[in-house]
């Protein structure tokens, strides 16, 4: 089942014709249990299928170690986003981000092809002074209208410094996660683990 109809189609064309350059989309699937594995690859493919900017890469957890470990994969379905150069920025998704979160994962796409918003130069100096490892995992529901704005500002430190990996987390997928997280409201954010 098609999750794009033919208006939203549309509408991405013409916003993913204002990148600048390529995009990959990296997925990372499992052969063993994976609740949303296959409808995340489906809608991955009808993404790529918009824009000849955007390509799709498959992996998976048992053929593909070595890329497991390079980008710490560690939840299945996960998604990375690779620049033109083939360079990760920090930017995860674990999960399928449909539902409200297609509206972090359009603006993820655009910002890994070029086409970013500014940042006060106040605020952009602040984030180059984290020097040190941080991972940011924010917790969402599909049917959460507030979570987008937070995973967008987490996936705007990753790719204003390296030194932060920002991942979206499917609440519900992840359950075992959630639970060890106390997540009992959306968007929660977790930072390294606490």
């Amino acid at each position: 089942m098609k999750l794009l109809n033919e208006e939203l189609i549309t509408q991405l064309e013409g916003i993913f014709s204002e990148m600048p350059s390529a995009v990959t989309l990296a997925v990372f699937t499992q052969e063993g249990p994976c609740e949303t594995c296959t409808e995340t690859i489906s809608f991955m493919e009808e993404i790529a299928e918009v824009s000849d900017k955007i390509s799709l890469v498959k992996y998976t957890k048992e053929a593909n170690a070595d890329m497991v470990e390079q980008y710490q994969i560690e939840l299945y379905p996960s998604i990375i986003l690779l620049d033109a150069a083939g360079e990760y920025h920090g930017v995860k998704f674990n999960g399928m981000p449909a539902g409200h979160e297609f509206n972090s994962f359009i603006p993820a796409i655009l910002e890994t092809g070029g086409a970013s918003e500014e940042v006060p130069a106040e605020l952009a100096a602040r984030i180059a002074k984290i020097d040190k490892p941080i991972n940011i995992k924010v917790f969402v529901t599909l049917s959460c209208p507030h979570c987008p704005g937070a995973v967008q500002t987490a996936h705007k430190l990753a790719m204003l410094n390296k030194n932060v990996n920002a991942e979206m987390v499917e609440a519900q997928t992840f359950m075992e996660l959630s639970q060890k997280h106390g997540v009992s409201g959306v968007p929660k954010i977790v930072i390294n683990d606490e």
